[in-house]
């Protein structure tokens, strides 16, 4: 399909949208949690991207893919196009992916085609608005000693970090298939090793259930450096992980939320249910099928009524997200202290794994 069709069902759903209520924006501090989504959990094509977040009345779309393309191979004329589509729309990017590091990848391969993606995504994500890169932190393939593996995946992303600084965007390390995504020990020293303004984290709720690890317990740890979160749940373990409707697996999901929103944390919540979409086993919603992503924002909205906003006081359900009402909220002094011990956790296990690696 045509990443400029515009009518439809979707015009009509445009025409019909409750406009976000005024007041609430005096009398809370703005819309502090944005809810999205992943495109190509939806759809392949734009138009059915778009749709989706249509349905579901969210104005923030995080890219990987467009047409089954990644977005660092579209043609700049195309990304531009995309540019224009969505400010038509009025739907912001969050945020793209590349496959630096990621579950294809190898810690001893020639890093020469990502440097070359990363100028690619650094041009389209401008192009987007955005400055958040996903990357990863490399699998092991090869059996390398862990110490060995540590000391390339820092080099490997302390370069990447640099890059980031220098060209003005942000590098987002996703807990997934890697060194650093194994557990918050690896993760902090990460974080204090490249120690870099180029670098963060980005926290899915749901790769600790098929990468053997209790995501809310990372989160935890880490929660005072992570600037995005995806939003997915799971049930079973490694190769037999089954994913699920948020609220109905085993991610612990509800209590990542409340402790997020007891933090005082702001940014996006983006959906990648992985119901249909899941690229590390080669599956793709093919836009004939319903994909259950619209599903699964309708059941992420009803968690969120049902098990965190009765725990979060403050925060309310607003349309495309949750809004802050800063008089009631806890006092962010809270947030600087919990990411204070977040930062003392990074520096043990930063002395931690360079006494073991000596």
């Amino acid at each position: 399909m045509s990443v400029f069709r515009e009518g439809g069902r979707a015009g009509r759903r445009r025409a019909n949208r409750t406009p976000v209520d005024r007041r609430v924006a005096v009398r809370f501090g703005g819309v502090a949690v944005r809810f999205g989504g992943i495109g190509d959990e939806a759809a392949p094509d734009l138009a059915g991207q778009l749709d989706a977040l249509e349905q579901l009345g969210w104005r923030e779309l995080e890219l990987r893919t467009v047409d089954g393309v990644w977005i660092a191979d579209l043609p700049v004329r195309q990304v531009t196009a995309i540019a224009r589509t969505l400010r038509r729309r009025g739907v912001r990017v969050c945020g793209v992916a590349s496959r630096v590091g990621n579950w294809a990848s190898d810690i001893t391969g020639d890093h020469r085609r990502e440097d070359l993606e990363l100028e690619a995504l650094a041009l389209r994500a401008a192009l987007l608005g955005t400055t958040r890169i996903r990357v990863m932190s490399y699998p092991n393939g090869t059996g390398l000693p862990e110490p060995e593996w540590r000391r390339r995946v820092l080099a490997r992303l302390r370069g990447v970090a640099a890059g980031a600084q220098r060209g003005g965007w942000l590098a987002l390390h996703e807990n997934c298939a890697g060194w650093a995504g194994s557990s918050a020990e690896n993760a902090l020293d990460l974080i204090a090793s490249v120690d870099s303004p180029g670098l963060r984290l980005l926290h899915d709720t749901g790769n600790g259930i098929a990468y053997g690890y209790d995501g809310f317990e990372l989160l935890r740890r880490t929660a005072g450096h992570v600037d995005h979160v995806h939003v997915k749940d799971a049930v079973g373990s490694g190769p037999d992980t089954r994913y699920v409707l948020p609220g109905t697996g085993d991610a612990r999901l509800a209590e990542s939320l409340r402790l997020l929103t007891a933090r005082g944390w702001r940014g996006v919540w983006s959906l990648e249910p992985h119901l249909a979409t899941r690229p590390h086993e080669g599956l793709a919603a093919d836009g004939r099928t319903d994909s259950g992503f619209v599903a699964a924002g309708r059941a992420l909205t009803a968690l969120v009524e049902r098990e965190v906003l009765p725990h979060s006081p403050g925060w309310r359900l607003v349309p495309g997200g949750l809004a802050l009402d800063l008089a009631a909220s806890r006092p962010m002094d809270a947030r600087a202290d919990e990411r204070a011990d977040g930062q003392a956790d990074g520096r043990a296990a930063r002395e931690e794994a360079v006494s073991d690696a000596r």
